[in-house]
């Protein structure tokens, strides 16, 4: 499968991970922060990502398990694979000072109130970078499986992930950026740390292509929906209450459902 279907997931799960560099160069332009379509875009990213975890990728991995496993296992496995993937990605979560955590999302302002040339923020960046780098790697995983065994499915999940890189790029480059007074080095630290997505996509390709079968397939989709669901509960769906913005993002999310939806139908 990953064999005859490598270039277009990698090329899917490069492009979300480079989105990080969009952030920064956002971060370089922006005075203000545009919260109004923050919300919304980050809303719009929940709402893609909720839709296809519960609607795509859940089914599709409990009809997988139940077609090897039989109905009661199948369901049983699926759920734990489910719960597996939010636990997971809890962990690194964890792991990470919420200060210095990615999925803690701050405004441009916020992250400029610090003068030029300050080893503290030097250090915030760059732990920023690494939890960034740390938290994408999953991502990019499920990216690249999810594009080899739907295409539909990794197109929308690299849209959705990229969107919700782009302020991931903003907390790296600010910092670096006022600690250093060096635009390029804060555009180069950010870009470089959305490149463990597709890091996880050459893993993925080199390490599970031999051990691939219909239950590991459906497992790894499970995973990958509570994956997504974590990240938007944690990360998107908050960032409303951090913007001011809470009926704008909720739009956002029915809007991102509604376009998943159709999309999917015509994809389909």
């Amino acid at each position: 499968m990953f064999d005859n279907n490598f270039l277009i997931p990698f090329l899917l799960t490069l492009f979300a991970g480079l989105a990080t560099g969009i952030g920064s160069l956002i971060a370089f332009f922006a005075k203000r922060t545009n919260k109004r379509f923050l919300s919304f875009s980050l809303g719009f990213s929940g709402g893609v990502m909720m839709y296809v975890a519960f609607v795509e990728l859940f089914q599709e991995a409990r009809i997988g398990f139940i077609t090897e496993m039989g109905e009661k296992m199948g369901m049983l496995t699926t759920v734990l694979c489910f719960f597996g993937g939010i636990f997971l990605i809890c962990i690194i979560d964890k792991l990470i000072p919420s200060g210095e955590n990615p999925h803690e999302i701050r405004s441009v302002e916020k992250m400029s109130e610090k003068p030029p040339k300050d080893a503290k923020m030097m250090r915030v960046g760059l732990i920023t970078a690494l939890g960034i780098a740390i938290h994408n790697f999953p991502e990019g995983i499920a990216t690249f499986v999810s594009a080899s065994e739907q295409l539909s499915l990794g197109v929308a999940i690299a849209i959705a992930v990229a969107i919700h890189n782009i302020p991931e790029g903003i907390a790296v480059s600010i910092p670096i950026y006022f600690a250093t007074g060096s635009r390029r080095k804060a555009f180069l630290l950010s870009f470089l740390s959305g490149l463990s997505e597709p890091l996880g996509a050459v893993i993925a390709y080199l390490i599970l292509t031999p051990f691939i079968t219909p239950c590991l397939m459906s497992g790894i989709l499970a995973a990958v929906a509570g994956i997504m669901v974590f990240i938007a509960i944690d990360e998107l769906l908050p960032a409303a209450r951090e913007y001011g913005e809470h009926h704008i993002a909720i739009y956002g999310i029915i809007a991102g459902m509604g376009v998943m939806a159709f999309s999917l139908l015509l994809l389909n």
